[in-house]
C-alpha cells in the first residue's frame, strides 16, 4: 500500500544510503522493517509495563531501597 510520510532531509538521505548498501533502489523495505520492529517493541513495552504495575506493592520498603541501591551501583559500573 502506498502512503505519504514526511521525513527530515537528513533522515531521507540516510535511508537512501542504507538502502543502496543493501542493493535496494528505495527505502520502502527499510521503513516496513522499522515500523514492524517498532510495533513489536511497543507490544513488549506494554507487557513489561503491565507486569510492573502488577508487581506494585510486592516489595517491602527495605527491599525497595536495597533494589534501588543495587540498580544505581549497576548503572555506575556500566559506564
Amino acid at each position: 500500500m502506498r502512503t505519504t510520510i514526511e521525513l527530515k532531509d537528513e533522515l531521507r538521505a540516510k535511508l537512501l544510503e542504507v538502502a543502496a548498501t543493501r542493493g535496494e533502489k528505495g527505502f520502502s523495505g527499510l521503513v516496513n522493517e522499522a515500523v514492524a520492529d517498532y510495533l513489536r517493541t511497543l507490544g513488549r513495552r506494554e507487557r513489561a509495563r503491565q507486569r510492573g504495575l502488577a508487581a506494585m506493592g510486592s516489595l517491602t520498603d527495605e527491599e525497595g531501597i536495597a533494589l534501588c541501591r543495587s540498580v544505581e551501583q549497576g548503572r555506575a559500573q556500566w559506564r
